[in-house]
């Protein structure tokens, strides 16, 4: 079977809609920081800690099922990976402690991982010429920034007509409803010979003791930190820390009148930016190295943040630094994921992308966990911010020296 010449096929089209529902309501749970704490009296620690979890479950699930979905199928990953993200968010809805959510968002973040890019990058990826590849990946990665677009404003709405609780098991019976979308997810299998004669262990063993390899994975890290530190904490930072908005204002007209408003839409304008940056990020990756397209993105950010956190939080910088930050956001994905793919093959591109993951998802559950830990102690979030410069930084200079040539058994095949 061939690989599809159109760039919007079947697959594709369904890669992004599982991917719009997971991370939508992956992009929800910083809404849910002050309420959950407000109503069971908990430090801010412990709701992030939990959010922290998941964040690092996700990333230790990512090559797992990665790996059951070059085993036993594509299809059956994201069925296992629906049902335990369902089951987490029922379970975390009905529990009262922080113990409770800790323990559930294992199951949530191993249910985002078995519903989210390590899958469906890697069946996408297979499914797109080379000459589409790059862009394939990158509508992919922009459907989870819509996800992020409608997911939290939708639970900032759910929160005004239910309580959180419901609103959980509201999510669940969505993530349940991608799978009536998977008869229509057949991808084929790589028709280079040389992929499909290599072993698993063979390419894991060869990427493992390549140093372009480790680069990509130890650059990844700073994307996770950022990316998640922002999504679990900035409506928050936000709700507490913005000047008011004034009434008669733009925003106040448009029905946006409470700093926590804004916070939720901030995540919103982050990833309504992102969807042309992803795709502005995939049509560049299909012309230019990859390698220097990350390091500039992680540059971009570095100055973003910087100059965000150094002037006084008004609802029009909150505005500026959400548009910006969202032009970079997730336009690492394509990029980074199309670099794996393009050295190594796409025939186990699904783990190999999952242990690159694997490094954004600590960045992540560092960047959750301190964002809560460090408020407790200082009661404000910027010696986070700070440290999330500076990984952003390293990253930008860890990707340079990438040898950005595919591994001698492509380039002989």
């Amino acid at each position: 079977m061939q690989t599809s010449a159109r760039l919007f096929n079947p697959v594709l089209i369904v890669g992004c809609v599982i991917i719009i529902v997971s991370f939508g309501i992956r992009a929800t749970f910083g809404v849910f920081q002050i309420p959950v704490a407000a109503e069971l009296g908990w430090l801010r620690t412990e709701f992030s800690l939990a959010i922290a979890i998941q964040n690092l479950a996700w990333g230790i699930g990512q090559p797992i099922f990665g790996a059951i979905a070059e085993k036993i199928g594509d299809k059956r990953a994201i069925v296992i990976g629906a049902l335990v993200y369902a089951l987490g968010l029922v379970l975390t809805a009905f529990s009262t402690s922080p113990l409770g959510h800790q323990i559930y968002a294992w199951l949530i973040g191993f249910g985002i991982a078995g519903t989210g890019f390590g899958v469906i990058l890697a069946v996408v990826g297979r499914a797109a010429t080379d000459e589409n590849r790059s862009m394939s990946l990158a509508i992919a990665a922009a459907a989870g920034s819509f996800g992020q677009i409608v997911g939290p404003p939708g639970a900032e709405w759910l929160l005004g007509l239910m309580s959180w609780q419901t609103t959980f098991i509201v999510f669940s019976g969505l993530i349940l409803a991608t799978l009536f979308t998977l008869p229509f997810l057949s991808a084929p299998q790589p028709v280079n010979k040389a992929e499909i004669e290599r072993s698993m262990g063979a390419v894991l063993g060869q990427a493992f003791r390549d140093p372009s390899y480790i680069l990509i994975f130890v650059g990844f890290f700073s994307c996770g930190y950022q990316v998640a530190f922002i999504t679990a904490h900035f409506p928050a930072f936000v709700t507490e820390l913005c000047g008011p908005i004034e009434p008669g204002g733009m925003l106040y007209s448009m029905g946006i009148t409470t700093t926590s408003a804004l916070g939720a839409i901030s995540i919103s304008l982050i990833g309504a930016a992102n969807i042309v940056g992803t795709l502005m990020a995939g049509w560049a990756g299909s012309r230019l190295p990859k390698k220097y397209l990350l390091a500039g993105i992680y540059v971009g950010r570095t100055i973003v943040a910087a100059v965000f956190i150094m002037f006084p939080i008004t609802p029009l910088t909150v505005i500026v630094f959400s548009v910006t930050m969202g032009m970079l956001w997730l336009a690492t994905v394509p990029l980074t994921s199309g670099l794996v793919a393009y050295i190594y093959g796409v025939r186990y591109m699904g783990t190999l992308y999952g242990f690159v993951f694997l490094s954004h998802q600590i960045g992540s559950f560092l960047g959750v966990w301190l964002g809560g830990r460090l408020y407790d102690v200082y009661g404000d979030y910027t010696l986070v911010w700070w440290i999330g410069v500076g990984v952003g930084a390293f990253s930008a200079i860890v990707h340079l020296p990438i040898r950005e040539k595919p591994v001698h058994y492509l380039q002989s095949a």
